[in-house]
């Protein structure tokens, strides 16, 4: 008896196994070539799309069409980002007050943060969250210690890619947009 229930665990689990393997092949076959590939810092987006659908009713309303899951929603044209979590909810969303280097349209993913650090104006910032650089300057968002204010005239003509939130947003943006998670930039 001991060696026909051991057969059949055998053959129930050669099944099983069998069955996953299929499944892993199917969705690897299936599984766009970009999937997983994450670029590294400064590289070009890997989609691109024009101004997503909004709700004009609801202003503050993720717009359609910005992707699906766990993800940082960033407006360029409303100046406002979104946290949406992995079953598509928005966790907040605020205002943002970006600098004056624009990220190009696309999706991008979280590849450095840094607690506490000087921005390229001169303003001490904290919860720095970075995503992509331009022509060597680094774009993220970051929240201003003390009142924000450049220390000096020659720092407010600075090239900054920091896009500035309130010290409460910023924290939930650290909190939020660790390594790896997915920022969507749209128009």
């Amino acid at each position: 008896m001991a060696g026909t229930s051991s057969g059949i665990v055998a053959a129930l689990t050669a099944a099983a196994l069998g069955a996953v393997g299929f499944l892993a092949y199917q969705a690897h076959a299936t599984a766009p070539a970009s999937l997983g590939v994450r670029p590294a810092a400064g590289a070009p987006p890997l989609a691109t799309a024009g101004k997503a659908p909004r709700d004009r009713r609801h202003p503050t309303a993720l717009p359609r069409g910005s992707g699906w899951g766990e993800r940082v929603v960033y407006s360029l044209d409303d100046d406002r980002v979104w946290l949406v979590g992995a079953t598509n909810r928005v966790q907040r969303t605020f205002r943002v007050n970006p600098g004056n280097i624009d990220p190009p349209i696309g999706t991008y993913w979280v590849t450095s943060r840094s607690s506490a650090v000087t921005g390229s104006d001169g303003v001490p910032v904290e919860h720095v969250v970075r995503f992509t650089s331009m022509d060597g300057l680094a774009i993220g968002f970051s929240a201003a210690v003390g009142n924000g204010e450049p220390q000096t005239g020659a720092e407010r003509s600075a090239r900054t890619g920091g896009i500035r939130e309130t010290r409460v947003n910023g924290d939930a943006m650290w909190a939020f947009a660790t390594i790896g998670v997915r920022v969507v930039v749209i128009r």
